[in-house]
């Protein structure tokens, strides 16, 4: 188990400063070598003329490789930190590769300011940076709810997660949950190709975000002041085990509807309505925003106490 004040300094760092673009431009990110690594695993064991079968093993050793070299990584890099004076202030500085607070803030406001002004056509280039679905056609309303839902979802998958396992598992567990979640968002889709070689790591993302997922739908309805009763009534009517529990919480909240039909390449596709009220506007894109924030003020402050009660104990 890791240190919480760690994680808290952590966080409070991330939030600051983000992924410096100086950084990014000299060596990429940590998630980018992740997924080019998963892609040379997926060009060469997910040939179409091998078996099903084999395919799913190829796809479960692929997701084995790729987690244990992060967590070995992250082993290598905390062990060599723990011997130098400024170890922990390094291990700080590297976990927060893991963490996405500013980010997503920064994209999210970047899709809120040029709605609020009437620029859609801007609006929906904004928001395609960050949902999968068809964008060119959005309405102001379909625009915002999207913004949302991304921005409920990566709550999760883009801070509480990665939080919750730096948390448990140190800089390994906070490598191996990246690994997993970047195995997910590039081969664990239902299409024909990845089917069967994506299967393991669409399961595995599932079993590491069960109780992240949970802790950032409460989060945010907390920090929404409700919303816990939509949260527990909707979050089972999406396919995945996990994606429910903050978009329906976010939805409870504000107290709008999120979900419904929606394309992808051109084709829709009916998903899940979560909350009973009216369409998302750019106010409840706003108040969503201000909604997050909090969110992660809570996230700080549950590490603050998780550290209080750990310094307690070692004094017992």
């Amino acid at each position: 188990m890791s240190d919480p004040w760690l994680l808290l300094a952590a966080l409070i760092v991330e939030a600051c400063i983000g992924y410096p673009q100086s950084i990014y431009r000299a060596i990429r990110h940590p998630v980018v070598w992740i997924g080019i690594g998963i892609e040379v695993l997926e060009r060469h064991l997910n040939r179409p003329e091998l078996g099903d079968e084999t395919r799913r093993w190829f796809g479960i050793v692929t997701v084995v490789v790729i987690a244990g070299s992060a967590a070995a990584v992250g082993y290598a890099v905390q062990a060599l930190a723990g011997n130098i004076s400024f170890g922990m202030a390094l291990i700080v500085l590297i976990a927060t590769s893991g963490l996405a607070q500013h980010s997503l803030y920064t994209h999210v406001r970047a899709v809120l300011n040029p709605l609020a002004e009437g620029d859609l056509v801007t609006a929906r280039r904004a928001v395609s940076e960050i949902v999968g679905r068809d964008t060119a056609s959005l309405s102001e309303s379909g625009v915002a709810g999207a913004a949302l839902e991304s921005l409920a979802e990566s709550f999760n998958d883009g801070i509480v997660a990665p939080a919750f396992w730096l948390f448990v598992g140190g800089l390994p567990g906070l490598f191996a949950y990246k690994a997993l979640n970047t195995a997910d968002s590039l081969i664990g889709h239902r299409e024909p190709r990845w089917r069967m070689f994506g299967w393991a790591a669409a399961r595995f993302d599932d079993v590491v975000n069960l109780i992240p997922a949970r802790l950032a739908g409460a989060l945010l309805a907390i920090a929404g002041g409700g919303g816990l009763v939509v949260m527990w009534r909707d979050a089972p009517k999406h396919a995945s085990p996990n994606a429910g529990w903050p978009e329906a919480a976010m939805a409870g909240a504000l107290r709008i509807r999120l979900g419904g039909p929606t394309a992808y390449d051109g084709v829709m596709h009916e998903r899940p309505i979560f909350g009973a009220g009216a369409s998302p506007t750019v106010e409840d894109l706003k108040r969503g925003l201000r909604i997050y924030v909090f969110a992660c003020g809570l996230l700080w402050l549950t590490a603050a106490l998780a550290g209080f009660v750990v310094s307690e104990w070692h004094a017992i």
